[in-house]
């Protein structure tokens, strides 16, 4: 039997601040006939002391090509305690949302295409930043089930399996990535991550962020010649994703096969 809408939770992340964000959110998921428990944002500004020893700068440095921001470390956090939320709960699948999704029309066709195929992979994602080089690893529906040789990144709209959450946690700590970044790491916690494409949301923090400034103005990257490690671990990650997914059999194009439902 496949998963439904009764099997999932819904978390809302959003800073308790941000009123407008979370009554946009509300309306738009209302109008879906979905209802989400509101999470608290970790704020890492506030929290910076306390997140702090929870990081490898160094690492996160080398890593991102920049240094860590106490908003990264909130984000972070944010999606950890929401994780343990939903392994405390008892629900098998999770809708994790940040709280500057915009819904397109069909989204509640793709959580349910989705949902239906849940046994073809582990996260799925309705949107991102980046998703480069995609490989279709056939069809469920409408929809394309792609994963992704170069960077897939953006966590503003996921579903995620019980099971993989409670593979994945133990091993978030200390943080030496962005989030996203660190679950793009798919071939080092050995689990499928892909997308569901055309996505059916997008973000749009509208220029204005709590975490990188208005219009990027908190990010601060060094000259490119001291990035060189960043771009080692770049070129070394597509080496490592290309590794994983052949030795699985997902390079390989299959952009017209229909992926079974079960129901």
């Amino acid at each position: 039997m496949s998963p439904t809408r009764s099997d999932m939770g819904i978390w809302l992340i959003n800073l308790p601040r941000d009123t407008d964000r979370r009554a946009r959110m509300e309306r738009q998921l209302a109008a879906m006939g979905l209802h989400a428990q509101v999470f608290a944002a970790v704020d890492g500004r506030a929290r910076e002391e306390e997140l702090a020893p929870l990081t490898d700068a160094a690492a996160y440095a080398r890593n991102m090509g920049q240094p860590i921001l106490p908003g990264k470390m909130g984000v972070y956090a944010s999606h950890i305690a929401v994780w343990q939320a939903f392994l405390a709960s008892d629900h098998d699948i999770a809708l994790i949302l940040e709280d500057d999704v915009v819904f397109h029309d069909d989204f509640p066709q793709a959580l349910d295409t989705a949902l239906a195929g849940a046994a073809h992979w582990d996260l799925v994602r309705f949107n991102c930043i980046r998703a480069k080089l995609p490989i279709p690893q056939g069809r469920l529906g409408a929809y394309r089930l792609n994963a992704y040789l170069g960077p897939f990144t953006g966590n503003a709209c996921y579903l995620i399996h019980r099971d993989v959450a409670a593979r994945i946690l133990p091993n978030l700590r200390p943080q030496t990535r962005a989030m996203d970044h660190e679950l793009n790491r798919f071939f080092v916690h050995d689990y499928r991550q892909l997308g569901l494409e055309p996505w059916s949301s997008h973000p749009d923090d509208g220029g204005t962020s709590t975490i990188t400034g208005t219009g990027f103005a908190l990010v601060n990257k060094p000259h490119w010649t001291r990035r060189l490690p960043h771009y080692r671990v770049k070129a070394g990650n597509y080496l490592r994703r290309l590794w994983w997914l052949a030795r699985r059999g997902m390079l390989w194009p299959r952009r017209r096969q229909l992926l079974e439902t079960t129901s």
